[in-house]
């Protein structure tokens, strides 16, 4: 397989560090690699294998000679290098959230939708991380039978929000453990022993931008453009890895043993599914590697074509670095 250039737009944040962890784990073909930040960290030394590499600071004029860039930093900053990307010819796999509507921009979970990697014009999104980690654990069912409707409610580890979050929560355990008032700073409340039904800021419907994305991305992955999903994010006092519970309804009655066939035999996706034995998906469990865990696949009282199930996976590398590393995987080939 062809080497090629690389840059990691992004490099000392959570999912950025987590991207070059991946891209030696996946043995990608590199011939140079780039680690970009901003200008405080430029200098900062980051392993790479069995060496390090120097972080430069992130300018239009660091993508020559790039063949795919890896973006894993703010809206804001993608926004701004995204055309100075495009213009050096590099192909931006960009893990913010400031592309993935554009009609132009393919969204791509590679179990899913590999094919619209094809699509691009400079610019691949990767979707937002309880929308890949869902729609890996459900995309098997619409292929039995589309799926018409799903109510969500995701479980947020704290490491979603970054290195700070997981630090927040580490440091208000051992305050309280102390004796010592936990201080929130990362989350707007205390989010040790505690839940927050809030991720994301008030879109005006009553949901949050967090939530939303679950209905706008899943349409647009999945192409089902009239896909209706209502959707509650709560962020957890979990350091790694998403869990989401699900209840979908499908054209068509699935039963609980074709869903499992299914599921079982999915990309990306393992079977975790034993009641009586208290066998089922959990974080802790799930955490560090890259397959998203489906388990307690019931049928749903409510609704004759409804199923309920319950999904875990790592939300930093699945739900972010490995997913956008398999794109860039896609288009070597």
């Amino acid at each position: 397989m062809k080497k090629v250039n690389i840059a990691v737009l992004g490099a000392t944040g959570a999912v950025g560090r987590e991207m070059l962890k991946v891209l030696q784990e996946r043995q990608f073909p590199i011939n140079q690699i780039k680690a970009l930040a901003s200008s405080r960290s430029a200098g900062m030394k980051l392993p790479f294998g069995d060496r390090e590499l120097i972080v430069e600071e992130a300018t239009e004029n660091s993508f020559e000679g790039m063949d795919i860039v890896l973006g894993a930093a703010s809206n804001a900053l993608a926004k701004q290098l995204a055309p100075a990307i495009v213009k050096a010819g590099a192909v931006f796999v960009d893990n913010s959230s400031a592309f993935r509507m554009v009609d132009e921009v393919p969204l791509v979970v590679p179990e899913i939708n590999p094919e619209d990697v094809k699509k691009h014009k400079g610019i691949i999104s990767n979707p937002n991380c309880s929308t890949i980690i869902t729609l890996t654990a459900v995309a098997a069912l619409n292929k039995v039978s589309p799926i018409r409707t799903m109510v969500a409610s995701t479980y947020q580890a704290v490491s979603g929000a970054g290195a700070n979050g997981l630090k927040e929560l580490e440091q208000q355990v051992a305050d309280y453990a102390a004796g010592e008032k936990p201080v929130a700073s990362v989350f707007p409340y205390q989010i040790a022993f505690n839940l927050i039904p809030q991720i994301g800021t008030d879109t005006g419907n009553g949901y949050t931008t967090e939530e939303m994305k679950m209905q706008n991305e899943g349409r647009k992955i999945m192409h089902l453009p009239e896909l209706l999903v209502t959707c509650t994010c709560v962020r957890v006092p979990v350091l790694r890895s998403h869990s989401i519970s699900v209840t979908l309804r499908t054209e068509r009655k699935i039963s609980v043993e074709e869903a499992r066939e299914a599921i079982a035999a999915a990309p990306g996706c393992r079977l975790v599914d034993d009641l009586e034995n208290k066998i089922y998906p959990m974080p802790l469990d799930t955490s560090d590697q890259d397959i998203v865990f489906v388990g307690r696949i019931r049928d749903d009282l409510t609704s004759e074509n409804g199923l309920s199930l319950w999904c875990c996976g790592d939300q930093i590398r699945k739900g972010a670095a490995t997913n956008a590393i398999q794109i860039a995987e896609l288009l070597l080939k």
